[in-house]
């Protein structure tokens, strides 16, 4: 509690004016250099590559064709189905009520 009535407090004071800090003054910077030109030339042209004859491919024997036996025929197992309507349940008539005189 001690904190925050001397933070109020502080709060209300007025602070008296103080000179502002005087800075030297920055030293300058030298100007950069400029960027001379590059001379411009003729480039001579690349040299062309003369062309090769394309070497042929050898020939490849040709494979001959496998035949597989035929698959022995299976028959797949029996699975049961999951059945998908509900059962319906027995409803039993209320017992008859008794009769009051």
């Amino acid at each position: 509690m001690d904190i925050g009535l001397a933070a109020r407090y502080l709060m209300q004071t007025t602070v008296p004016n103080l000179p502002k800090p005087t800075l030297p003054p920055l030293p300058s910077l030298p100007t950069l250099p400029t960027i001379p030109t590059l001379p411009q030339g003729n480039v001579p042209p690349l040299p062309t590559i003369p062309s090769l004859p394309q070497p042929s491919l050898p020939n490849i024997p040709s494979v001959p064709q496998v035949t597989l036996p035929p698959l022995a025929a299976t028959s797949l197992p029996n699975f049961p189905t999951i059945p998908t309507t509900i059962p319906s349940f027995p409803f039993f008539s209320p017992p008859p009520s008794s009769t009051s005189p």
